[in-house]
């Protein structure tokens, strides 16, 4: 394995073509690039994990709710990445 620059001690997911037009297409690559590496690697993981595409879509609009919303992290409050 080599070096994370992030920190990230697990093997980090690549994220998929859909995911990143997702992103791109709400304008919220920004948004996140800037949660924590963890974070952006459980999102990706948690998405890829489903084994039906329609679990795969929700949960593709709920990260993308979640970075639009800001302050929240897999249904949890995340007060650090609250939209100002």
């Amino acid at each position: 394995m080599s070096a994370d620059p992030s920190g990230l001690r697990r093997p980090r997911h690549p994220i998929p073509d859909f995911v990143m037009t997702a992103l791109n297409e709400r304008g919220l690559m920004k948004a996140y690039k800037a949660r924590p590496a963890y974070q952006q690697n459980d999102y990706i993981g948690w998405i890829n994990q489903a084994k039906r595409q329609e679990t795969r879509e929700k949960r593709l609009r709920q990260m993308l709710d979640e970075l639009e919303a800001g302050g929240v992290y897999m249904n949890m409050k995340h007060p650090a990445s609250e939209r100002a």
